[in-house]
């Protein structure tokens, strides 16, 4: 992310009226696969898949990245999200997102967001009104929460069931 915002920002012509930056706002996303040092149980495991995203333009605010994350996880099927304040080294406010998984009664945490820091993109070459926000989140959480599933190994290597994977609009390629 942080380097697409540096390009964004050094790609922008400076105005010679106002001496703002013409930057084109935009929204930038990607899916990778993550490897994390986790010891695996019923939702965790060594590699998962990423959905990774931010939006620059002026004078965005926490409000506007939750609006986002509502309208991302309802477009999926989950709808019941909860927003916890947490603290990120890039971000600030940050938050962590959880869903709630019905079938296993629990919140279980699909990603984590914030608002870059003005410290982090004016130096950059980004003007003071430039905001960022930010998000990783998990694809395999919220495809358990949205079908049922009790276990992420249910999604992955000899316990899964390849009738499942065929039928679920959300692991269809």
């Amino acid at each position: 992310s942080s380097w697409a915002l540096y390009n964004l920002a050094q790609a922008a012509p400076i105005c010679p009226t106002t001496g703002k930056r013409l930057f084109k706002p935009g929204r930038h996303f990607s899916i990778d696969r993550v490897f994390r040092n986790e010891e695996m149980d019923k939702t965790h495991l060594c590699e998962f898949h990423q959905v990774e995203g931010f939006i620059v333009d002026r004078n965005l605010s926490l409000a506007n990245m939750m609006h986002v994350l509502e309208q991302f996880f309802m477009r999926i099927g989950v709808t019941n999200l909860r927003f916890k304040p947490a603290y990120n080294p890039y971000t600030e406010p940050s938050m962590e997102i959880f869903g709630y998984h019905s079938g296993m009664k629990k919140w279980m945490e699909v990603g984590n967001s914030g608002v870059f820091r003005p410290e982090m993109l004016q130096p950059m070459g980004f003007d003071k009104d430039v905001t960022a926000i930010a998000w990783g989140l998990s694809l395999e959480r919220p495809t358990m929460i949205k079908y049922g599933i009790q276990h992420i190994s249910e999604l992955f290597g000899h316990k899964v069931d390849l009738n499942f994977i065929r039928k679920a609009r959300i692991a269809r390629y």
